[in-house]
This record gives C-alpha cells, structure tokens and sequence, in this order.
C-alpha cells in the first residue's frame, strides 16, 4: 500500500516511522510519502490559507497549494506504478470511522491523505477530485481537534495492522471489538496473561480450564457484558437472529429482550428485579 499526507507540519506525521506502521514501512509493506504543503506556495509568506467568502472567524485554506501539491503527488504515485488512489479527508463533519471502514480502505492500494488546519479547505478542492478518484470525508469522533494529523494517525495504524503480513499473527485482529463477523457489534472482554495472581486479583478459573468450547463462550458473555455496559446502543441496533440461542440467553440475563420486529431493547430494571 502507498500512503501520501499533505501536511503543513509534517514533524507530527513522525510516529509513522515506529511500532507496527515503521515497521511494516521497514518490511516494505508501507510505502509513505509525507508532503510539506507550504512547498507548493508562491509568495515569501509561504501562505497557505485565507479570509472565508462571507465573513466569518478563522481562516480557510486555499486552493491553490493543495491543488499543485495533489496533482504532483498523483503524478509522483502514477510514475513509481501505484494505481487506484482514494482521497481521505479527515474531517468532524464525515463519516464515522468505523472498523469496517477501516478493513474497506485496507484493501485499497494507494490512500492520500489531506489533514486540514483552520476552518478546513476550501470545498472547491474536494469538489475537484471527486471527479476524478473516489474521496472520503471521514470522521475519528465527535469532537474537534486543531488540525487533521492526529486522526490521520489514528486512520493509518488501524488500517495498516490489517495489511498481510503486519501483525505477527495473522489471526490478532479477528476478535477484535469491532471486527466484521461475530464481533461486529461487539466491543472485546477484558484479557489476562501471567502471572496468575496479581496483588489479591486472580482471573477467572475457565480460563485455566483447557476446555476451548467454555473458554469461547466465557469470552463471547464478557463481550455481551461489556458491550451492554459501555455500548448499549450497539446492541440496539442488531437484528435478533444474528445471535444464537446462548447469545439471546445471556442478553436477556442482562436484562435485553428481542421487539417483535427482530432488535433487541432493554428491559426496565423493575422488570429485571
């Protein structure tokens, strides 16, 4: 996969050189391009933003630079054999970024990135290459930050531990909150590792049980029990029939009970006690 970020700070894209992403930089998995937007500036200010049309606080970026710096590195990627490129625009008014979007964009082979500083950009830029590539305006939250860097950080680490050949073992991310299939609307249980015995706090004892069946199951209860606790609209939103007789056993124990028209709502807790 080929990565390009337009950045007027390209320091902050530095993380992108350590842990799994410099790594499967390294390995050649990742091949990263960080481009200094103020280059592609024509004046000794190196301006990159302006007054908005119809007034207003703040400043917006211009079109110029972020047009020249994106066809040259369109041109620049075109050149060294990438193909198919997606623009990803990192922005509080997208999409959410989701983990099935984040396995969507892993399959694509070439991602430029446009983290905005200001107001944003000037729309005319992404009005632009719309009509040339497909682009994604995404969201990381619903919250503000003072530039788009953080979140395209955010966006590559997610999407990079999903390339072949990133994580040391392949099968990590199946069971991930989030992951498409069974935890698709499931946020992961709590884990443990060595030792058995932490300052008074054991772990559960099927999980030394060496039965994987129970093993299984405990790990899909504690998910369902995490989930209702700090993601209840998560289960909301499924349809009945895609949990099994001993997932609809545990949610209702959890006090959740199926609507006629196939989802899931919870029970007052009168009803519970």
């Amino acid at each position: 996969m080929r990565l390009d970020v337009v950045t007027i700070f390209p320091e902050y894209l530095e993380p992108l050189n350590v842990s799994l992403v410099g790594k499967a930089r390294a390995r050649g998995r990742l091949d990263v391009h960080v481009h200094d937007l103020r280059d592609w500036t024509y004046d000794r200010h190196n301006t990159v933003d302006d007054t908005p049309y119809g007034g207003g606080p703040g400043m917006v970026m211009k079109t110029e630079p972020w047009g020249d710096c994106l066809d040259d590195a369109l041109a620049s990627g075109y050149e060294s054999g990438a193909h198919s490129p997606v623009l990803v625009v990192p922005t509080p008014s997208g999409r959410p970024f989701t983990q099935e979007l984040a396995v969507e964009l892993s399959e694509r082979p070439w991602l430029i990135f446009t983290p905005a500083r200001y107001e944003g950009i000037d729309r005319r830029v992404m009005d632009e290459y719309a009509t040339r590539l497909p682009v994604y305006e995404v969201s990381i939250g619903d919250y503000v930050l003072a530039g788009g860097e953080a979140a395209v950080l955010v966006i590559t680490e997610a999407v990079a531990r999903l390339l072949p050949g990133v994580l040391g073992n392949a099968e990590s991310h199946r069971d991930d909150s989030f992951a498409p299939g069974a935890m698709a609307n499931l946020l992961e249980g709590p884990v443990y590792t060595k030792p058995p015995e932490w300052r008074g706090h054991g772990i559960p004892d099927v999980l030394l049980s060496g039965h994987h069946g129970r093993i299984a199951r405990w790990r899909r209860d504690e998910a369902f029990k995490r989930t209702a606790q700090n993601r209840p609209d998560l289960i909301e939103r499924c349809e009945a029939s895609a949990f099994d007789k001993k997932d609809r056993e545990t949610l209702s124990i959890l006090g959740w009970a199926p609507e006629p028209g196939g989802r899931f709502w919870r029970r007052p807790r009168a009803v519970e006690e």
